[in-house]
């Protein structure tokens, strides 16, 4: 038997238990993977809640919680190639990554870079990735001004850094809290609230040129109208109004070339995680309270085994 940390219906985190149960066996394409190290985000207290990714199967519960996960192959799945038992690897798990072994399907799975712990690799499938997906589909050119709305998350710091990189111009929203990180990312930080057009109009006297918004709601519809060309405001947070704004949700790709390139960029310091906070596995309801609240900065991440 083997620990994992699940939800056994749907609801608030009274449903969160920590139980025994048999390891997954792999199917075609799958890796068994003894867990090291699981990342932690905020769409997992959501499919806690009752939401479904489209197109995702209805939840068997009790149900694993965790989207993304490093580890090591313990076994290999009929028709795989390219990983083998021993292997240090990292993806977006199919039944959940806050446990002791999780499956991870070969489409959402890459080789962990060796300069890069497993708590790091863990933090790179969802938020990185998503990052890297939407700064590609922005497709700015160096020297533009790129605004990020919630910029002090996990999320937020992947865009920063990888478009510091890319050569933009990045002004951020974040509460005065996490001002200081912020600007740690060579970010121009603005603190929302009243006058928030105002003040971002003081930076930048003719608008932005994109917006990678993953606040959503109000704070979307209020910064929308500083980007001319909507097919330049994208979202992560807002994906249920940005049509009606003229933008468009992340495009999300969700493949192993993607996790491969934002592990190249990890090692090469680019995109490696802010890890600010890590849990072990029998605290994992801890960690999900502390990216429920709203308030954590950077990745937080729990570790599994050794």
């Amino acid at each position: 038997m083997a620990k994992a940390y699940v939800y056994t219906r749907h609801g608030g985190p009274e449903v969160e238990a920590l139980i025994d149960r048999e390891p997954p066996r792999p199917g075609p394409g799958q890796l068994l993977v003894a867990v090291r190290a699981a990342g932690v985000n905020p769409v997992d207290h959501k499919l806690r809640g009752g939401y479904r990714r489209p197109g995702q199967a209805p939840a068997e519960l009790p149900e694993v919680l965790g989207s993304e996960a490093a580890g090591v192959v313990a076994e290999v799945g009929p028709d795989v190639t390219g990983f083998a038992v021993g292997d240090p690897v990292f993806g977006s798990t199919l039944t959940g990554g806050y446990a002791e072994y999780t499956l991870l399907p070969v489409a959402v799975a890459a080789h962990k870079p060796q300069g890069l712990s497993f708590a790091e690799a863990a933090a790179l499938p969802v938020a990185a990735a998503t990052a890297y997906d939407g700064v590609r589909q922005l497709a700015l050119p160096a020297g533009a001004t790129l605004l990020v709305t919630g910029v002090g998350g996990g999320v937020g710091g992947f865009v920063a850094r990888l478009a510091r990189h890319e050569g933009l111009r990045v002004i951020g929203t974040a509460s005065d809290g996490k001002k200081e990180y912020v600007e740690s990312l060579g970010v121009t930080h603005v603190a929302p609230g009243p006058d928030l057009v105002e003040r971002i109009r003081a930076l930048a006297p003719d608008g932005v040129d994109g917006v990678f918004d993953l606040v959503g709601g109000e704070h979307l519809r209020t910064v929308a109208e500083l980007v001319a060309d909507r097919t330049k405001l994208i979202t992560a947070g807002g994906k249920g109004i940005v049509g009606e704004l003229g933008g468009s949700p992340v495009a999300r790709a969700r493949t192993a070339e993607v996790l491969d390139a934002v592990a190249a960029l990890a090692a090469a310091d680019v995109l490696r995680p802010h890890i600010t906070a890590v849990y072990p596995l029998a605290r994992a309801g801890e960690a999900l309270r502390s990216v429920e609240s709203g308030h954590a900065r950077g990745k937080v991440v729990i570790e599994v085994g050794q």
